[in-house]
C-alpha cells in the first residue's frame, strides 16, 4: 500500500513540476510574441516615414544645396532600416533617422523659400502626423518590452528562458534632445 501511495506522490510531484514549466514556457511564448506584434504595428509606420524620406530629400535638394550630407545621410539611413535583417537593427536606424528628421527641419529655418514651399510644408505636416502616430506606438512596444524583459528575468522563468535562449531586447529610446524638442517654429 505504501508503495502505491509514493507512485501516487511521485506521479502528482511530476504532474505539477511540468504543469509548472509549461506554464512558464507559455508565458514566455506570450511575451515574445506580444513582442513580436507590437513592433509589427510600428515597423508599417516606420515604414511609412522612410518612404516619405525620397519625398523629403527631393523638396529639400531644391532648396538647400550645400546641405548635402546631411541628405545623404539621411538617404543611406533609410536605406539601411529597409534592407535591416531584424527589429534591433530597425530599432536602432529608427532612433537615427529621428534625429537626421529634427535636423533636417531645424536647417529648414535657415531657408525662407523653404518654409514658404507647399510641398515642404506638406511633407512637414504628414511627416508631423506620423510622428505622432510612431510616439504612440512606441508607448506600447517600450511597454511590450519592458513586460518581455522582466519575464525573462524573473525566477523561475529565468531558467527555462535561458535554456530556450531568450535575450533581452532593446527598447526605442527617447534622446535627451527629443525631450527638449518644442516643435518646428517658423
Amino acid at each position: 500500500m505504501s508503495t502505491i501511495i509514493s507512485y501516487a506522490i511521485i506521479a502528482v510531484l511530476a504532474i505539477v513540476i511540468v504543469s509548472a514549466i509549461v506554464s512558464i514556457y507559455n508565458r514566455l511564448v506570450m511575451l515574445k510574441f506580444n513582442v513580436d506584434k507590437a513592433f509589427a504595428n510600428i515597423d508599417v509606420i516606420l515604414k511609412q516615414r522612410a518612404d516619405e524620406i525620397p519625398n523629403l530629400i527631393k523638396v529639400v535638394k531644391e532648396s538647400m544645396s550645400y546641405e548635402q550630407t546631411l541628405l545623404e545621410k539621411l538617404t543611406k539611413l533609410r536605406t539601411d532600416f529597409l534592407n535591416a535583417a531584424n527589429a534591433d537593427a530597425k530599432i536602432n536606424l529608427t532612433n537615427e533617422i529621428t534625429n537626421v528628421f529634427k535636423n533636417v527641419f531645424a536647417v529648414s529655418e535657415n531657408y525662407p523659400d523653404l518654409k514658404v514651399n507647399s510641398s515642404f510644408l506638406s511633407l512637414q505636416s504628414r511627416v508631423s502626423q506620423i510622428e505622432d502616430a510612431i510616439s504612440d506606438r512606441r508607448e506600447f512596444f517600450n511597454e511590450s518590452i519592458n513586460m518581455y524583459n522582466i519575464g525573462i528575468n524573473e525566477f523561475p522563468n529565468v531558467i527555462l528562458a535561458k535554456i530556450f535562449l531568450y535575450r533581452e531586447k532593446p527598447l526605442l529610446l527617447i534622446t535627451e534632445e527629443e525631450k527638449k524638442y518644442d516643435g518646428i517654429q517658423f
